[in-house]
């Protein structure tokens, strides 16, 4: 044998070390796969709606980028907001921020005024109810109860 050259004693202690090493990165794998199941955001990455009108980037950390695809010959343009999760309720709410809001106007080179960018995030800017199954996210009002449907980019 080439390992420990033929020495039982040292090719035993190899071996608990190799087991034991393996054992504590099968622990730390499971650790952390089951941290990140429970305790992840499933709403977290990019979603396009399935009617091209809005595509909405979730971010782990409370912000919300929504972004409104280009009109006509406008250029598309991205608004900035908060939300916040509830995952025992599994529900979403979404919040409008007036000076990101105004800051995507500026950066919007007089293409979009605040009225027209309020207009066009005013449908998601409620609680919604959130179901996600596969790659599909559907967004129930829980007022009226109207839902839009997003898939997974």
């Amino acid at each position: 044998m080439i390992i420990a050259k033929n020495d039982e004693a040292k090719r035993n202690k190899i071996w608990t070390i190799v087991t034991t090493v393996s054992s504590v990165l099968v622990i730390l794998i499971a650790i952390f796969l089951l941290t990140k199941m429970f305790t992840g955001n499933p709403l977290e990455g990019s979603w396009a709606d399935e009617d091209g009108n809005l595509n909405l980037t979730i971010e782990h950390d409370g912000a919300l980028i929504v972004n409104i695809p280009a009109i006509g010959e406008e250029e598309s343009v991205d608004v900035e907001m908060e939300y916040t999760i509830d995952k025992e309720e599994k529900t979403i709410t979404i919040k409008e921020d007036e000076a990101r809001l105004q800051e995507a106007v500026e950066h919007s080179n007089g293409q979009y005024t605040e009225e027209t960018l309020k207009s066009a995030v005013s449908p998601i800017v409620t609680t919604f109810d959130y179901s996600v199954e596969q790659d599909q996210l559907i967004l129930t009002e829980r007022e009226y109860g109207d839902q839009m449907i997003f898939i997974k980019e």
